[in-house]
C-alpha cells in the first residue's frame, strides 16, 4: 500500500439525511465514499432497523443508484452488536450475555466474549446483515455496542481488556460476513474504551484497523505539540498500528460531524470548520500510513440548509485535493 495514494475520501451520514439537496452536494464534491450511519447510543438496534426498512424501499434504492452514478461507493457503518445479539435472548441465554462489575449477567451492552454459544450466534447473525447490507468496497463496520463501559467480568473474560474482548467480537463477526462476502474485511473500531490496543489477542487476517478520535479538537492539527486534548489521542496511533498494521488502515473523523458539535439535538448548530487543519490532518494521515480517511457528516441535510444555507461538505472535499 502506498501512503501517498487515498483510496477512500469519504463522508458518514444519517441514512434519512440521504436527500436531493445532499446527493446534490455529494455530486459536486469529489469525494468516492459515502458511508451511511444509523444513529448509535441505546437505540442503535431500532436505528438498524429502520435503516434496513429503508432499504426495501424502491425511491430509496434509487438514491444510491444515483451516489454510485457520481464515482462513489457505499458503504454502512454502525453499533450493531445489540441487533445481531437482542436483548430479547436474555431470558433464554443470560450466559451470552456480559457480566458486570457487581457480578451480573446483564443485556445492557455487548456480550460475554468467552461464550462459544453466543459467539456463533453472532457469527451466523453477522452473516445475514452483511447479505442485507453489501459492501461496495468489501469493507464491513459492524462495530460493538456504543458506550464506554461494555467489557464482560465473568470469570473467563475479566482476564481480557475491553479492546481483547472487543476483537473476540469483530473475529466472529468478521467470519459470518465472509460467509455472505468471501472478499469482506472488516474493521477493528479503535473509540472510547477500545482506543488502546488489544493485549492478549491478536488479529486475524482481514481485520483492519479504523481509528476514531472522538472528542478531540477539530479545529487544531492532531499533531499539534501545544494542544493536550489531541496529544492523547496522537499518542495512540503507533502502537495501534504496530498491532493491527497499515494495511487498509482507516481513519473516521468528526471534522464534519455536526451531530457531536450539536450534542446529538435538532435544531442543528451552525457548522464551523476549518480548512487547514483538515488538510494538514489529512497529509499527517498520509504520512502515517492511513489510506482510507473519512468524516461523520451528519445533522447537515435539509433542516440544516434551511437555516444556514448549504453546508461545506464540497469544501470539505477539496480538502483531499489540496494535499496531493
Amino acid at each position: 500500500m502506498n501512503p501517498e495514494k487515498l483510496l477512500k475520501q469519504g463522508i458518514l451520514i444519517h441514512p434519512e439525511e440521504l436527500t436531493e439537496g445532499m446527493l446534490a452536494l455529494l455530486k459536486g464534491s469529489g469525494l468516492n465514499t459515502l458511508g451511511l450511519h444509523p444513529v448509535g447510543g441505546k437505540n442503535a438496534a431500532e436505528s438498524l432497523k429502520r435503516l434496513l426498512d429503508l432499504q426495501e424501499d424502491p425511491a430509496f434504492r434509487e438514491k444510491l443508484t444515483r451516489v454510485r452514478s457520481f464515482g462513489m461507493q457505499v458503504e454502512y457503518e454502525m453499533h450493531a452488536l445489540r441487533f445481531l445479539v437482542p436483548a430479547s435472548l436474555f431470558s433464554a441465554h443470560p450466559d451470552w450475555f456480559r457480566e458486570d462489575e457487581n457480578g451480573r449477567r446483564t443485556p445492557d451492552h455487548n456480550i460475554c466474549a468467552s461464550n462459544a454459544e453466543a459467539l456463533h450466534f453472532l457469527q451466523e447473525r453477522a452473516a445475514l446483515l452483511a447479505k442485507k447490507l453489501p459492501s461496495d468496497s468489501g469493507r464491513y463496520y459492524f462495530w460493538v455496542d456504543d458506550v464506554p463501559h461494555g467489557a464482560c467480568h465473568c470469570e473467563k473474560c475479566r482476564g481480557l481488556t475491553p479492546s481483547d474482548q472487543a476483537l473476540i467480537l469483530y473475529h466472529a463477526i468478521l467470519h459470518g460476513v465472509r460467509q455472505a462476502d468471501p472478499r469482506a474485511k472488516l474493521c477493528y473500531l479503535a473509540y472510547q474504551e477500545t482506543m488502546a490496543p488489544p493485549e492478549n489477542v491478536r488479529p486475524e487476517e482481514g481485520i483492519f484497523l479504523e481509528f476514531a478520535p472522538m472528542f478531540r479538537d477539530t479545529l487544531t492539527p492532531l499533531h499539534d505539540p501545544a494542544s493536550e486534548t489531541n496529544r492523547r489521542f496522537l499518542e495512540k496511533i503507533p502502537p495501534l498500528l504496530g498491532c493491527f498494521g497499515r494495511e487498509d488502515a482507516a481513519v473516521l473523523e468528526y471534522w464534519m460531524d455536526n451531530s457531536l458539535f450539536s450534542g446529538w439535538k435538532k435544531p442543528p448548530k451552525e457548522l464551523t470548520i476549518n480548512e487547514e487543519t483538515i488538510r494538514e490532518d489529512i497529509a499527517f494521515y498520509r504520512r502515517a500510513g492511513f489510506s482510507h480517511i473519512g468524516s461523520f457528516g451528519c445533522y447537515l441535510s435539509d433542516d440544516y440548509q434551511k437555516l444556514y444555507g448549504q453546508p461545506p461538505v464540497i469544501t470539505y472535499g477539496k480538502c483531499f485535493t489540496k494535499t496531493e
